[in-house]
């Protein structure tokens, strides 16, 4: 079915380009006034080492790295309604993955605009969240993406069970507030956690609200960026985020409602002498209120209880040192789970931007026990603080 529809899809893409009036730019075909689509992709590569974590247990691991690979599809079929098809390369990180991976549906949005005030998209898309989240792997400001704990949507791994990569399948409305578009939303309703804990049935609700003190940010629909290189101006952004799911986590013999929120601010200046200085930070705390009996069972939906925060500071040089520009940053995360140990990471890093987000090369070094302890927020997890070394290559169309 999935080579099928590939086909499909590749047959239709021809049919289309035959038939275009006029093309435009990279990849972006007008069929008529109102018609158009455009065709991209996304590609992330790395390599990394890591102290202690070869199979042996005491040499540095080395590992080659898929970390993304993405097909994007946007098209318009009238004045006011848009669609939006991605594709993202699942289990495709390591090297050494016998299956190889396969292409799943990432985004798959029908989009209704109406003004800069009111927007319906529906389907499968980002739940409002965080900004490291909304800007996506391929918009960050690092090459590495957020360490700090996921929401439903990127946590449980899988549609249906509460979502995957960021994304729920749902309905958003999404605009401004003001005139100026300076104050912006958006608010959601999905599917949420689906799993055992939820015999009910019940929706997840989220919501983002956000303020640009400075220049208003310009991205596609309610999506962010973590820095704009300084082709966005003086920029200070500032949000608020809220998710709330009864019986959103734990187990089906002890069941408890999630509710999540976090800050995010964003400041980027370009200075005098044409530099750019980026700062972004982000505040979170997550109470799935979960009991002694659901933390006990292997099987139950345990979700990060706790606070926790992110700081990163970053310099572009002005200066163009043969195709791009150099930008050293600083990044620290600290994790505070109420049930389990704590965990910290920091990195340093040099990136060498060529292009934007759409041509980057990103060197970084890595110190911290979150690299042993991950994600797992339960009780008895350990692990030693260890030092990694990544080289990260972006590209996009």
């Amino acid at each position: 079915m999935r080579t099928f529809m590939s086909c499909a899809i590749g047959v239709m893409f021809i049919v289309i380009v035959a038939n275009a009036p006029v093309v435009h730019g990279a990849g972006k075909i007008e069929i008529d006034d109102t018609k158009w689509i455009s065709v991209g992709l996304g590609l992330k590569t790395s390599f990394l080492t890591q102290e202690n974590a070869a199979a042996n247990g005491s040499n540095w691991s080395n590992n080659f790295q898929l970390d993304n690979l993405r097909l994007y599809v946007n098209g318009q079929i009238h004045q006011y309604i848009k669609v939006e098809f991605n594709t993202e390369c699942n289990n495709c990180v390591s090297s050494d993955n016998t299956q190889g991976g396969s292409m799943i549906v990432l985004d798959a949005i029908g989009k209704f605009e109406f003004n800069p005030y009111f927007n319906i998209w529906a389907g499968r898309q980002l739940v409002p969240q965080h900004r490291g989240e909304l800007s996506g792997p391929f918009f960050q400001s690092t090459f590495d993406f957020v360490e700090t704990p996921f929401y439903t949507s990127d946590f449980s791994g899988s549609i249906g069970q509460g979502g995957r990569f960021g994304r729920d399948d749902g309905v958003n409305i999404w605009g401004a507030l003001t005139p100026d578009r300076r104050l912006t939303y958006v608010v959601g309703i999905f599917g949420g956690h689906g799993g055992a804990s939820n015999q009910a049935d019940n929706l997840l609700y989220a919501g983002r609200i956000s303020y640009n003190f400075l220049n208003v940010e310009k991205n596609p629909g309610y999506y962010t960026s973590s820095t704009y290189y300084g082709k966005g101006g003086d920029i200070l952004t500032a949000a608020y985020v809220l998710q709330y799911q009864n019986d959103g986590a734990g187990t089906q013999a002890s069941p408890s409602t999630f509710y999540g929120m976090n800050g995010d601010l964003l400041f980027e200046k370009v200075l005098p002498n044409k530099g750019v200085l980026t700062l972004e930070g982000e505040l979170k705390y997550f109470n799935p209120n979960l009991s002694a009996q659901a933390l006990a069972d292997p099987n139950c939906f345990c979700l990060f209880s706790g606070v926790s925060w992110m700081a990163t500071g970053l310099y572009l040089f002005p200066q163009k040192v043969g195709i791009g520009q150099f930008q050293p940053y600083v990044r620290y995360v600290d994790t505070n789970p109420n049930n389990s140990s704590s965990r910290y990471l920091v990195e340093g890093g040099l990136n060498y931007v060529i292009d934007g987000h759409n041509a980057r090369i990103s060197l970084f070094y890595q110190y911290g026990d979150f690299l042993t302890k991950g994600r797992a927020y339960t009780p008895g997890v350990n692990g030693d603080a260890v030092s990694a070394v990544g080289l990260g290559l972006q590209l996009q169309l």
